[in-house]
C-alpha cells in the first residue's frame, strides 16, 4: 500500500498489531506522534516497516492489570515518518486511515505486543476526505477560548481559522485533554459532523461546570455565546 494512494479497505490487512494506550486518540486523517521505547513495541513498530506499516491504536477498558480488556473499536494508522534516537527510541507518526472492530484477539506471538484481527466493513467512509458540514464556528470559537483558559492552554487562532472543519474537528479532538470515555466517544461518532456536535457538546459541559463559560465575552467573541 503506497504512501501517496489512498487506500480501499481490501488494501487494509485482516490482522494487525495494537498499541493499547488510554487517553489516546487517532481518528482518520489525523496525525499522531508516539516515542516508543518498551521492548515489545520497539518490536512492533520494527514488524510494521517489514510489511504494511499499519498499527491499530486502541483504549484499554482498564489500567488494573498487565492485559486488560480492550474497547471494542479503535483506529489504525499508517506509519508515516520514522526515526531512531541516540538511546534506542523510536519516533513515529502514525497517519489514521480507518476505524475498525475487534472480531478477536490473536496470540501475542513471540515479541510480546497484541495483535488482532480487524473488522473494516463499517468504517468504508473513512477513506473518503470528507468535511464536516455547517460548522458553527462562532460557537466552537467562544467554546475553545473559555476551554482552553480553564485548562491554560494556547492557541494559533489563525490556524484554527485557517482550518477545514473536518481538519479542525479532527485535530481538536486529538489534542484537547478530555477523559478516556469522551475521547472513545468521539472515535465512535458515526461521521464529521456526529463528531463535531458531540465535541462542542463536551466542551461546553466542561466550562458550564466550571463556572467559566462567562471568559468568552472577556475575549470579543459573540455575547449571545454567553448564556
Amino acid at each position: 500500500m503506497g504512501c501517496d494512494l489512498p487506500p480501499t479497505l481490501n488494501d487494509l490487512p485482516a490482522e494487525i498489531p495494537v498499541f493499547p494506550l488510554s487517553g489516546v486518540l487517532l481518528l482518520p486523517h489525523g496525525q499522531l506522534p508516539l516515542n516508543i521505547f518498551e521492548p515489545r513495541y520497539l518490536s512492533m513498530v520494527e514488524d510494521a516497516l517489514k510489511s504494511h506499516r499499519i498499527i491499530g491504536m486502541i483504549q484499554p477498558r482498564g489500567a488494573d492489570n498487565a492485559h486488560p480488556a480492550l474497547f471494542e473499536t479503535g483506529c489504525a494508522g499508517r506509519i508515516v515518518n520514522f526515526s531512531e534516537t541516540n538511546d534506542g527510541r523510536y519516533l513515529v507518526t502514525l497517519k489514521g486511515v480507518a476505524r475498525f472492530r475487534v472480531k478477536s484477539e490473536l496470540d501475542q506471538g513471540r515479541n510480546g505486543y497484541r495483535r488482532v484481527q480487524a473488522d473494516w466493513a463499517d468504517f468504508s467512509s473513512d477513506l473518503d476526505a470528507v468535511s464536516c458540514l455547517n460548522l458553527d464556528r462562532p460557537r466552537l470559537r467562544g467554546l475553545l477560548e473559555s476551554y482552553f483558559e480553564l485548562h491554560g492552554l494556547s492557541c494559533d487562532w489563525n490556524a484554527v481559522e485557517s482550518a477545514t472543519d473536518n481538519k479542525l474537528i479532527t485535530c481538536l479532538s486529538m489534542i484537547c485533554p478530555l477523559d478516556a470515555g469522551e475521547k472513545q466517544a468521539l472515535l465512535e461518532a458515526s461521521c464529521c459532523k456526529t463528531r463535531a456536535d458531540l465535541f462542542m457538546t463536551i466542551l461546553d459541559m466542561a466550562v458550564r461546570q466550571s463556572g467559566a463559560l462567562h471568559t468568552s465575552c472577556r475575549h470579543g467573541s459573540d455575547t449571545s455565546l454567553c448564556h
